[in-house]
Parts: structure tokens; sequence; C-alpha cells
């Protein structure tokens, strides 16, 4: 009441006649008040002076602590049909235990004796290379034939010429013998015939001397008339020799060409056999392939492709395994701001999902129901969610993490870096700064990928 009316009831109306008023306007009450106030002020005072542990939290889940301890998916690496299953899920398979087999799909592949039809043409190559080996030995025998008689075709041929320049040789000697002869002959006839004119010689004489210079001059033409016949004999020598090599030539470049020929198609054989060798080892592969198993000790988690006669194309998940062995980390993620205050070994407080707790954020020692941890891994690279993610292995001089805990469970994790009075951290917070940016040992300050 602001008490400008005139009319003043607070002089008129007197409470001193109720028992309400009489209680609530005793002094002993506002003596306890007061009291009571002071009391609670000096606590809160007190309690701003109490020590703080700053925090950087965040969420996470349950994971292991290397990737091929991880839950993983079996696919199939070629498509088919679902045939037979060996197992049900949360049966324990070891590695290479059989989990289902599949059949064929594709029309290439369905021939039940492609392995063994592949093998019969990879030796019916095999046998052809064989072939073409004996026939490049037949020629290589012939063309070594071929130089050896044209070897002693061209001695042969050599032989002859010799002969037929001898004899060129011993035709001009004896035409060289001719033309004497025949010069004698006319000097002879010559002689005669003065005589016979002089008286001395007889007319039988003469005659006799012209059939001699006749029958030599008759030797002369025949002698050179062999002669003509030798060097033609030599030149024709000549041209054998020429004919022999040409002739051999062109026989030993066939039986090449052909050898060459066998060679290349011994080359191709030899070619079509590793094909064939691969073909034979990609069905074995491919026939070992319709048995899907086990590829280390696990749990069947969950089939992803249930019933018979379902077909699915390569690479389709088909079942989820649970390694059997593993190590339990946590993954979390935190806030790009705090990414600087986090370092590898650090400790880290963690609350799984499931597991009661007592957890007092400032103060961990006197939480209840958390767990320890140390910070093995720190990602360089920022997440998806845009936050890094920061891996939480346990710590080995602290309590056990819980044997029930399964991978994929939630995880609320919390930092633990520097204690600050009660009043700063509100004071901190109130403002929005980040907590105290601090250095840890050398040996603990390096960061890894993760």
């Amino acid at each position: 009441m602001l008490n400008i009316s005139n009319n003043q009831l607070n002089k008129k109306v007197t409470l001193d006649g109720y028992e309400a008023a009489a209680k609530a306007f005793k002094v002993q009450h506002f003596r306890m008040f007061n009291r009571f106030l002071l009391v609670f002020g000096m606590i809160a005072i007190l309690f701003l002076f109490l020590p703080w542990t700053q925090n950087v939290t965040g969420n996470g889940f349950v994971t292991t602590l290397t990737p091929d301890q991880r839950p993983q998916t079996i696919q199939s690496p070629i498509p088919g049909r679902i045939e037979k299953w060996y197992v049900k899920e949360g049966d324990y398979v070891q590695k290479g235990d059989t989990i289902l087999f599949i059949s064929e799909i594709k029309n290439e592949y369905q021939d039940p004796q492609l392995i063994t039809r592949t093998k019969a043409q990879k030796e019916a190559k095999t046998n052809s290379i064989k072939s073409y080996q004996n026939k490049i030995s037949a020629l290589q025998n012939q063309a070594k034939a071929l130089y050896n008689e044209r070897k002693l075709k061209l001695k042969q041929a050599q032989n002859k010429l010799k002969q037929s320049i001898i004899k060129v040789k011993s035709d001009s000697i004896n035409l060289l013998a001719a033309r004497t002869n025949k010069k004698i002959a006319e000097q002879q006839y010559n002689r005669t015939v003065t005589l016979q004119k002089e008286g001395l010689k007889s007319i039988i004489n003469v005659e006799e001397k012209r059939l001699k210079l006749q029958e030599t001059q008759a030797k002369l033409l025949s002698q050179e008339n062999n002669l003509l016949a030798s060097k033609n004999d030599v030149f024709n020598a000549e041209i054998e020799i020429n004919r022999i090599f040409v002739q051999y030539e062109d026989k030993i470049a066939k039986s090449k060409s052909d050898r060459y020929t066998a060679e290349s198609s011994q080359f191709e054989a030899q070619a079509e056999v590793s094909k064939l060798e691969t073909k034979t080892t990609n069905y074995e592969m491919r026939n070992a392939l319709y048995y899907i198993t086990a590829p280390q000790n696990g749990i069947v988690n969950k089939a992803l492709i249930a019933g018979i006669g379902e077909t699915f194309k390569e690479g389709k998940q088909l079942v989820s395994i649970m390694p059997a062995q593993y190590d339990l980390a946590v993954e979390t993620y935190i806030n790009p701001i705090d990414l600087p205050l986090i370092h590898l070994n650090e400790n880290v407080r963690i609350q799984f999902d499931g597991w009661p707790a007592i957890f007092f954020s400032g103060w961990p020692n006197a939480s209840f129901g958390t767990y320890s941890g140390k910070v093995v891994a720190i990602e360089t690279m920022i997440s998806k969610n845009g936050k890094f993610r920061i891996l939480i292995a346990p710590n080995p001089t602290s309590e056990k993490w819980p044997i029930n805990i399964r991978v994929g469970s939630g995880a609320y994790t919390i930092a633990l870096l520097e204690d600050v009075p009660i009043w700063y951290e509100i004071w901190r917070q109130l403002n929005g700064f980040p907590p105290n940016y601090y250095t840890p040992k050398p040996n603990t300050s390096k960061k890894i990928k993760s």
C-alpha cells in the first residue's frame, strides 16, 4: 500500500486480537530465520572455496581396441543361391568352420564337369606343344642337313670350277703349241716351195708340206674351240656355284620360316595352356567359395539373409559374427574447442549404460559406479558429426571394467583436467570460458592417428 489515501486503514484496523498475527510477528522467529541465513551464507562461502576438478565430457559407445576384434559381417565374393545352413544364431564357431553352403547361379559355371573338361583342354594343348617341339626339332635337323648338303654341293662345284680353270690353262698352252706348229709348218712349206722352184725339192715334198700345214691349221682351230669350250665351262661352273648357293638359301630360308611358324604356334599353345591353367585354378577356387566359412573364432550374431533357395549378388552381407576374444575400449566424441585439452595417456572416468552409478562431475573420487580409462588414440580428422573421435582403453592400474559389457553399449566419459575452486568454475561457466589449458609431460603429449 502506498498510503496516498486520506482514509488510512492502518490507523483504524489493528491485528492485536488475532492468533495468527501474534505468531507471525514474534520477534523470536525473526531471530531464528536470521541465524539460518547467516549459517547458510557462511556454508555457501566455504563451499565456493572447495576444490573442483575441471573436465571434458563426451558421449560414446563401447567398442574394441583393434579393428580385427570388432563385429564383422561375412560376404560372399560370388553371387549364388543359399542351399544349406550349418549353424544357427548364437552358435560358437571356430576359424574355418562351415557356416553355410551356396550353389552357382551363373550359366557359364553351372557345368558339373567344368574343371575336368578344362583340364582335358589343357592336356590337349600341352600335347600340341610337344608336337610343335618335335616339329621344331625336325626342322632344325632339316636346316642342318641343308647346310651340310649345300656345303658339299658348293665344294663339288668349286672343284669343277678349279678343273675348268686348269683345263683353260691347259688349252691355252695347247693353243700356243698349235700356233707354234702352224708357224713352223708355214715356214717349212714356204721353204719347200722355194727349193722346189730352184729344183732342189720335188712337188711331192711340196704337197707333203702343204698337207702338214693344213693339219696344223686344223689343229689350231680345234685348239681354239677347246679353249673357248673350257672358258665356257669356267663360266658355267661359276653360274652353278651361284645357283647352288641361291637354291639352298631358299630351301634353308623356307625351313627357318617353317620353324619360326612352329615356334609361334608353340608359344600360342603355351599361352593357351597358361590361360587354361589360370581358368582351372579359378574354377577350383570358385568351387571352394561355395562353402562360406568363419574367418575367426566367434559367435554367430544374426543371419542377414535367411531361407533356402534365396539368391544374392556378390559382396552381399550374409551373416554377422562377433569375435570370441576382444579387448574392450570406449569410442567417444568431444567438441573441437576441447580438443587441445585432451592428450595421450590422460585419465578418463567412464559411466557405462546399465550400470548403476552415483556420479559427481567435479569430484570424481567421490563418484561411485564409474571406471577408469586412459586415452590411447586421438583422431586428427574431424568426424561426420562435427566432433573429434577419442579412443579410450582400460587403465591397467585401476579397477577392471565390468565383464558383462557388450560392444555397442553406451558410455558417458569425463576427461579429468585441473583442480580449481568452485567459485572459479562458476565464474568460468557464467562467462563461457573454456577449461584451463595446460600441457602434460613431454612423453605423453604426442598425438597419433586412430
